[in-house]
């Protein structure tokens, strides 16, 4: 298995002190320690695994799910928490020149489809994952691009059939958003939640359904439609790959230089009191993100701590990890300087995934019949994850195949420099700063 971050990236390492491990227990799954017969294999056990797989066991499918590491090890399971709108990093005017104004639409009805799959699943499953927040709100950085905010207002209602909400500079602190902030709009689509409990809550449904699953069967290569691991191999009639940003250059050999992880990194708090929070002038249960290229994403949870996060660092060892997590914590006490002294309690980071062409795809694998994949949701996989999993379902099971937008079904292309296109990402950071001031 080749990755094209070093072996730290992928160790237990950058997950240490990831406040969800300590919200609930992890069920334990057996190894895959013989050869099986199945109808679909599915490499992945994060969101959009679990979410196939769910829609598969309910179908009837015989379907196993096999991941290297545990249910939810991966992005899925130490993110932010935030369902909400996303999945690409598009403007509407690359949509439309690209696909017309019709498939734009198309694009951005699967966004808000992909939050309201996740609700319908929370509601169904009757799952308990600390939900809050009105939808997302955005927060300006300077006063144009609170301008920009409200000019682009008529976007999100042809979007999104959805009304924007804003809030001027002078009632963030009234409104419990109090920051170094020039307004905000708030789009009532998407709340937050706790990825730990969703995800577990997905594989006991999967288990229930009739799926199998499992861990420590790290996939060494796929052949067709058999993937190889250390003690066993499963022989099935369709393959699903849901690795995203902790894929393989190898596994299979097309992924090669088609996507780009970048990390990100998180902190949590110790609870604030009502005092605190007060004092700081934010006591919002809105989930919430600035309006940076590199931006930061927060949010005030239901047990009163907060969590901060942000772009990681461009490399990945102990030396890199700590400093990114110094980085974050510094950002938060400049954003939030009444916290300044608040005990953060636990932090950590995990990899995003970038394509080139900064859509998601859902398909097939090109040239590998029975193959399909999903990967590539910009840092908002909770809701475009979970959505793409269930839509490489309706693939497999040849249902509701046409109502996938065609903005998801282009192939991803590859990047430049292929193994060494982390390169990339320096000048690309910079670049970002600059807009950024």
């Amino acid at each position: 298995m080749t990755r094209i971050f070093p072996d730290f990236a992928y160790s237990d390492g950058p997950r240490a002190g990831c406040w969800w491990d300590d919200t609930c227990d992890l069920p334990d799954y057996p190894v895959m320690d013989s050869d099986i017969d199945c109808d679909v294999a599915i490499v992945g056990a994060g969101f959009t695994g679990l979410n196939a797989a769910l829609r598969l066991a309910e179908a009837g499918v015989d379907v196993i799910v096999v991941d290297a590491e545990t249910v939810g090890w991966g992005a899925s399971g130490r993110n932010g928490g935030f369902c909400c709108l996303g999945g690409g990093k598009i403007s509407d005017a690359q949509l439309d020149r690209r696909f017309g104004k019709d498939e734009r639409l198309a694009y951005r009805a699967a966004e808000k489809a992909a939050v309201f799959h996740v609700q319908n699943l929370i509601d169904r499953l009757q799952l308990d994952v600390d939900k809050h927040s009105n939808g997302e709100t955005e927060l300006a950085h300077n006063p144009r691009v609170f301008r920009d905010l409200v000019d682009t207002a008529a976007a999100i209602e042809e979007n999104y059939g959805v009304t924007p909400d804003f809030t001027s500079k002078d009632k963030l602190r009234d409104a419990g958003l109090n920051g170094p902030f020039h307004g905000a709009r708030t789009t009532p689509i998407g709340f937050g939640l706790n990825p730990r409990k969703y995800i577990v809550g997905l594989a006991r449904a999967v288990v229930k359904a009739g799926g199998r699953i499992f861990s420590n069967s790290p996939v060494l290569s796929i052949s067709g439609t058999t993937i190889l691991t250390k003690l066993g191999r499963a022989t099935a009639k369709n393959v699903i790959v849901a690795t995203n940003g902790y894929s393989s250059e190898t596994v299979p050999n097309w992924l090669s230089g088609r996507y780009m992880p970048a990390q990100s990194s998180v902190l949590v708090t110790r609870p604030l009191s009502q005092a605190e929070q007060s004092e700081q002038g934010w006591s919002s249960a809105q989930m919430a993100f600035d309006s940076r290229n590199l931006l930061h994403y927060f949010r005030l949870m239901p047990d009163g701590r907060f969590l901060f996060g942000m772009r990681g660092g461009l490399r990945s060892s102990p030396r890199s990890e700590a400093q990114s997590r110094r980085k974050t914590h510094h950002d938060f006490k400049q954003m939030f300087p009444a916290w300044a002294q608040i005990d953060v309690t636990h932090s950590w980071s995990g990899m995003v995934c970038v394509a080139r062409n900064l859509l998601p795809y859902v398909g097939p694998i090109p040239e590998q019949p029975g193959v399909y994949t999903a990967l590539c949701y910009h840092g908002n996989g909770v809701a475009m994850g979970s959505f793409s999993g269930a839509c490489l379902a309706d693939l497999v099971l040849h249902q509701n195949e046409r109502a996938l937008p065609k903005a998801m079904r282009q192939p991803l292309a590859t990047f430049p420099f292929g193994k060494a296109r982390r390169l990339l990402m320096p000048p690309v950071y910079a670049g970002y700063a600059v807009s950024d001031l």
